[in-house]
């Protein structure tokens, strides 16, 4: 049996073509590559989420209750994931893992749903532990920014950076059984502690449709992702070209 101590000294002092390519460091070889503007994007998206937050925490009497909201967790936790994918893309460094983004992406956009388009099928439902906190009443108009940043333009924005971005095809169907969990565990909270959130308990019409919406969000941005085309912006993809199809 050869020894890998003699094996790898003998590569180190060997010379010829074969010594200089194994003495080559692997950055020489497979180059950094930054991605400036999709950095400069993510950071921008990660500013308005901590934004959003930091007025929502100026408009409601009770902060405790805004960071039991889901909204308030899954922007902040946005936020984090976005400012880390800007570290990343700007150093050059292999991208956040798509079962972490698509995650946080399916989180605020079911939050943005929730507070867009059930309202209009459940007109007579309370706001939920799903929304943000009343607004005080002097802070209206700061409330009404808070929400159009949290469940408008960050949303918007999250979705922007994963079509135009992100290369396709990066989703699994594992996911789609991993990323309502966290949206069915705080229903159930909401459901059995609504004393700790500040908002009533769901009627079971907006808790059927929290969680249908909540397991059906990751199977529809999983289609998407597998026929959407590849962007056109290679210098600032963040995500890796060449996965494999569906698993």
């Amino acid at each position: 049996m050869s020894d890998p101590t003699r094996t790898s000294q003998s590569t180190r002092h060997a010379t010829g073509p074969a010594g200089a390519a194994a003495r080559t460091p692997a950055t020489a070889v497979a180059p950094t590559l930054r991605r400036p503007l999709a950095a400069a994007f993510r950071l921008l998206l990660s500013a308005a989420a901590l934004a959003g937050l930091v007025l929502a925490t100026l408009s409601t009497p009770s902060p405790a209750h805004l960071v039991a909201s889901f909204t308030a967790q899954t922007a902040l936790a946005l936020a984090l994931a976005s400012a880390w994918s800007a570290h990343r893309a700007w150093t050059g460094r292999h991208p956040v893992s798509p079962r972490v983004s698509g995650a946080v992406l399916s989180y605020v956009c079911l939050a943005a749903l929730l507070h867009h388009v059930l309202p209009h099928f459940l007109p007579a439902a309370p706001p939920t532990a799903f929304a943000l906190p009343a607004a005080a009443p002097g802070a209206a108009g700061t409330g009404a920014l808070a929400r159009a940043l949290l469940l408008a333009v960050v949303p918007l924005a999250a979705l922007a950076d994963w079509l135009l971005l992100t290369a396709p095809r990066g989703f699994r169907l594992r996911h789609v059984w991993q990323w309502p969990a966290y949206p069915l565990l705080y229903l159930c909270f909401a459901l059995t502690l609504p004393a700790a959130t500040g908002a009533p308990s769901p009627h079971l019409a907006t808790a059927l449709a929290a969680a249908l919406t909540a397991c059906l969000l990751p199977l529809i941005a999983l289609a998407i992702d597998q026929v959407r085309p590849s962007p056109r912006l290679h210098n600032n993809r963040i995500s890796p070209t060449g996965i494999s199809p569906l698993k």
